[in-house]
């Protein structure tokens, strides 16, 4: 059994690969003390765009300055994209590795290849194998590869000098009963040593592992605290028991308990890896984790948005990470922006005072109230904001197709008109508001634009609140107040978007004047509701 952690190599997904020298130095010593066999320091790779640390690199030079334990194998990997690129691949691989495993400290090179990149890629374990290395080509997104294709891929392994044939779970959506399937697959023509990289986007990562082990692999990987890609992998404080049990050996987990604790806890914390239903989603879907990934680090993203945006991906395809993929899936809204209603009937030379979902409309209600009674303002509600008497509530606003599907049910109850893109939402949002009655502006969105059409609107992004002052906008109001827009902590990142959005309003050509009238953090003109 080779045990492996590859944490530097793949947690610098989160970080740059950029790892401090305490950090790495107090990791040796735990994984040594721990019972693994081999370390992979990092990529060795020759791109260069934008800063990433040492472990992108892991240089000889890098590697040397280490305090290595004695007796542990060093790897490093290698994507395979980088070996059959524009660059050929033995001109890559001198530029890679310039010195013989002799006059090396690395012991083993793992390249990490596509289905597509396999065999135009495995002749580098010719190549590898000459120069003493020991070599391990990882088969990357095979879950959804048919029983054919898996002994394909075995046979092109059996001509070369590959000293661990690896498949990983790279969606992480695989089960115990589908990993013993392709291992059986693959050993109908490969009788060589056999390993596994697991991914825990349904918290089967080291179940995963451990069937593999049964069904006789050898080779296992794991990282601490399953720092990697998207939701991680499996933990290496949980696969190191495991292990110990399994060689009849005990392991010391008290320097790993202290590197947790000292280094990996607290990044965890900022770095937020780890599985949570969203990475559940994309596993059960075969959805690139890094779109996961990418949406939780950006505070542009709802939990509404996250959540269409996998069933975007689900429809149409997401095992290939593109960040214009995932661009093009955040705009939910189908077709050219068309509608088929006209807010000048309604808007047209009105005061509109708009609620928002802060707790200023509930706090300072009987103002509110009364303030609408005796000056008949023109009342709209953002989604399903019942804080106030729901006869004094004209109509609602909502546009958000998740956002719609889990609120359709309150809206058929609610007496007041929805003001939504109606005609571009997908036909399960259209058929779950068919007993509404619906005002259908449409809505386009546009990096850092806002237009204002006579039955559609473009704005800078899909929030509901910019869809409404779209809405009063094109209606010709005479001017908005705004309650319940109190704002979030000062370091919430909702906060920046918010401002951003009502001073792009706020610049655009035919913008209405804004009052806040109950208590906000966003900077707009203020007036008192008491006052008024």
């Amino acid at each position: 059994m080779k045990f492996l952690d590859c944490t530097l190599r793949d947690g610098g997904y989160y970080n740059a690969w950029d790892f401090s020298p305490e950090l790495i130095n107090d990791y040796l010593a735990a994984m040594q003390a721990a019972g693994v066999d081999i370390i992979e320091l990092g990529l060795r790779s020759l791109k260069n765009s934008g800063f990433n640390g040492a472990c992108a690199y892991t240089t000889d030079e890098f590697i040397n300055s280490l305090p290595l334990p004695e007796g542990m194998t060093i790897g490093v990997m290698v994507n395979g994209s980088e070996l059959v690129g524009d660059v050929p691949q033995q001109e890559a691989l001198q530029l890679l590795f310039p010195r013989a495993a002799s006059h090396s400290p690395v012991d083993l090179v793992r390249i990490a290849c596509h289905v597509h990149e396999f065999k135009q890629a495995l002749p580098a374990a010719t190549w590898l194998k000459e120069r003493g290395y020991s070599v391990g080509f990882n088969l990357m997104q095979v879950a959804d590869r048919t029983e054919e294709e898996v002994k394909a891929l075995a046979r092109e392994a059996v001509n070369y000098p590959l000293d661990a044939l690896y498949f990983a779970d790279s969606m992480g959506s695989m089960n115990p009963e589908q990993v013993a399937t392709t291992i059986q697959w693959f050993r109908s023509e490969w009788k060589g040593p056999m390993g596994i990289h697991t991914h825990d986007n349904m918290s089967l990562a080291l179940s995963n592992t451990l069937r593999a082990l049964d069904e006789g692999v050898t080779w296992v990987d794991a990282t601490v605290t399953g720092m990697g890609r998207g939701p991680g992998n499996a933990r290496t404080e949980e696969l190191a028991i495991e292990v110990a049990e399994r060689r009849g050996q005990p392991a010391n987990l008290v320097p790993l308990m202290a590197l947790l604790r000292k280094h990996f806890k607290p990044m965890q914390v900022h770095y937020g890896w780890g599985t949570n239903p969203y990475y559940y989603l994309a596993g059960k879907y075969g959805i690139h984790p890094t779109y996961i990934q990418e949406m939780l680090s950006d505070s542009r993203y709802s939990e509404e948005d996250v959540l269409a945006v996998i069933e975007h991906l689900r429809v149409e395809g997401g095992k290939k990470f593109s960040l214009n993929t995932l661009d093009a899936a955040r705009h939910f809204y189908r077709g050219e922006p068309k509608g088929q209603w006209s807010p000048k009937t309604r808007f047209a030379g009105r005061e509109v005072l708009l609620l928002g979902t802060g707790p200023g409309v509930a706090r300072h209600r009987a103002a509110l109230e009364r303030y609408i009674r005796e000056h008949k303002p023109l009342v709209l509600a953002l989604n399903t904001q019942s804080a106030i008497d729901a006869e004094l509530i004209d109509l609602r606003v909502a546009c958000h197709p998740v956002r719609l599907l889990a609120d359709c049910e309150a809206h058929t109850r609610l007496p007041q008109p929805l003001i939504t893109p109606y005609s571009m939402l997908p036909t399960d949002v259209r058929d779950s508001l068919a007993d509404k009655e619906v005002l259908d502006f449409g809505l386009n969105v546009q990096a850092e634009s806002f237009a204002f059409e006579a039955t559609h609107c473009t704005l800078p992004t899909s929030l509901v609140v910019g869809y409404a002052l779209a809405v009063a906008t094109s209606g010709q109001a005479a001017r908005i107040l705004m309650a319940g827009f109190d704002g979030y902590g000062a370091d919430d990142p909702r906060s920046g978007e918010m401002r951003q959005l009502f001073e792009h309003y706020q610049a655009a050509e035919g913008a209405l004047p804004l009052t806040a009238i109950t208590p906000t953090r966003y900077g707009l003109h203020s007036e008192s509701v008491y006052a008024l």
